[in-house]
């Protein structure tokens, strides 16, 4: 058994999205997730860029004894993940778009995949998407200025909703029957999207297979805490605290850290 926390990153507060999914599976897990909400979002920046912060984003959560490092970015994962686990001696799981469930499971035979430019073009998204999309139509988006938009508290506005309905405009007229959501900030899209999008369309993300993923890496390792008492939650940003704490809830300890 191991009390050492279960370290989280993203590019800011949406990988809370995650962090919700890893608390309701494993309730006695301590938890650290750090927001890097000053360098948000990590869509829009180099391969190189977003390797940096990762390391850098590690290497404050092995600083804090993390016992496993949760990457909820999928741009993150996607660009960065291969070369943190050379770096680093620890486990890491990572995140990238569902796009399997939704392609076997297609009946229309057209799925959209909302992401950000740093997913779309990341290599391993384009080889599993290369493997799974045979016979199928992909449409692909972009989902520029949502994250920004959700990172300033703006979740719910009139942009958003504007936005949205730019993004999903295409999609709708495919006739898509999955959505796939591939950036952990766009979960909490998901009330709008319902009411955006045709009543036959099914909405997926990938935080429940994430948190089964963890479960059996901890067990592997012989990590998981069977403590039977509820873990303590820790949240760390470089941004707005207001933000997260408008997205979970004020009863969670949430600190502003300079990094």
């Amino acid at each position: 058994m191991s009390s050492k926390p279960i370290g989280i990153f993203d590019s800011g507060v949406g990988g809370t999205s995650i962090w919700n999914e890893l608390h309701l599976r494993l309730p006695d897990e301590n938890t650290l997730y750090l927001a890097d909400s000053k360098n948000a979002p990590y869509g829009t920046k180099t391969e190189q860029e977003i390797i940096e912060l990762s390391i850098k984003n590690t290497e404050y959560l092995i600083s804090k004894d993390c016992k496993i490092i949760v990457v909820a970015c999928n741009t993150a994962t996607t660009n960065a993940i291969k070369i943190l686990r050379e770096t680093f001696n620890i486990p890491f799981i990572g995140i990238e778009p569902a796009i399997k469930p939704a392609a076997l499971n297609t009946k229309t035979k057209a799925i959209g995949i909302l992401a950000t430019r740093g997913t779309l073009s990341s290599a391993l998204f384009h080889k599993t998407t290369d493997l799974y999309s045979h016979n199928i139509q992909v449409i692909e988006q972009e989902g520029e200025g949502i994250v920004q938009l959700i990172e300033s508290g703006k979740l719910e506005s009139a942009e958003m909703t504007a936005l949205l309905k730019l993004y999903l405009q295409p999609m709708i007229h495919a006739n898509i029957d999955y959505l796939v959501l591939g950036c952990t900030h766009y979960p909490y899209l998901v009330p709008q999207l319902l009411q955006l999008l045709p009543e036959h369309v099914k909405i997926i993300d990938s935080g429940e297979a994430v948190a089964r993923q963890t479960e059996a890496v901890l067990k592997e390792h012989n990590l998981l805490n069977n403590s039977n008492k509820k873990g303590r939650v820790l949240f760390y940003t470089n941004g707005d605290t207001q933000v997260i704490t408008k997205l979970l809830g004020a009863n969670h300890d949430i600190s502003y850290l300079d990094f």
